[in-house]
């Protein structure tokens, strides 16, 4: 029996125009109450305890004024918001972390990295190709030299994976393309008998789960992609791997500020 649970951590706030970013733009006309301007999401990491190693999904995103200045201009990250604080809260230094997944190697989903001495790092080896070389078009995502800024990701050594692949007891990474390159979800058993899935940004808002009949779409697809094709198929794929929304983790999912008010935890059991 699984022990797993999972604790999610808001490193932060960026500000995204949902017709730019959560929805492509052929799904506004269908779209009730969703503001065209701009909306602060949260950036949340996953941190999976109670197995026999200390393991942790993206390290979240940079400081206010990095995140500022080269990437989204009005993010912000609080104080306290960084991972290496919110993991001090929890009792635990970046050094107790034995894995680190990344589901893909964006700005926000990458930022202290170099911090966790200790971890093995896991990405897709088609994320980390790209990451290191991109087009123009992301290098704000990726952070490239050209920017005049090192990126944390450019020292660090990675463990590539490909396919799905267990990454310990009860912790899987499968492939789930589309909004980069190599993006990968991570899928864990927990104490409470159920499996969740960390979706990264693979999942912009809960949103795009959502058909539109109108136009003959089983899902909203989103507005940001590398690949809409991937994009979509991802999107399919993991709403039938699902057992229900609910097991879906998004990392900008603005509904789960509220959800672990209540539950700090999720995939504990009752007992």
């Amino acid at each position: 029996m699984s022990k797993l649970t999972i604790k999610p951590l808001n490193t932060g706030f960026v500000p995204t125009n949902p017709f730019q970013y959560h929805y492509h733009h052929s799904a506004a006309p269908y779209l009730k109450g969703i503001p065209n301007e701009k909306v602060a999401l949260p950036v949340f990491t996953y941190l999976v305890e109670g197995g026999d190693k200390l393991l942790l999904v993206d390290t979240g995103m940079a400081w206010t004024e990095r995140a500022n200045a080269y990437h989204h201009p009005g993010s912000w990250q609080e104080e306290g918001q960084d991972i290496e604080s919110l993991l001090k809260k929890e009792g635990y230094t970046c050094e107790d972390v034995d894995i680190v997944v990344f589901t893909h190697l964006h700005w926000d989903h990458m930022f202290y990295a170099e911090k966790f001495a200790h971890a093995v790092l896991v990405a897709h080896k088609r994320e980390i190709d790209f990451a290191r070389n991109p087009i123009p078009l992301y290098y704000k995502s990726y952070e490239a030299p050209a920017l005049g800024v090192e990126s944390p990701i450019s020292k660090l050594r990675f463990l590539e994976v490909e396919g799905e692949t267990e990454i310990m007891k009860g912790v899987r990474v499968f492939e789930s393309f589309g909004h980069s390159p190599g993006h990968i979800s991570v899928e864990v058993d927990c104490a409470d008998g159920d499996s969740y899935i960390c979706c990264g940004d693979s999942i912009f808002v809960l949103g795009n789960l959502e058909p539109i009949p109108e136009l003959h779409y089983n899902i909203t697809p989103p507005g940001r992609f590398y690949n809409i094709i991937e994009s979509w198929k991802s999107i399919e794929y993991q709403k039938a791997r699902a057992k229900d929304a609910n097991h879906l983790l998004l990392c900008h999912d603005a509904t789960l500020l509220d959800r672990i008010k209540e539950n700090p935890i999720i995939g504990k059991t009752d007992k």
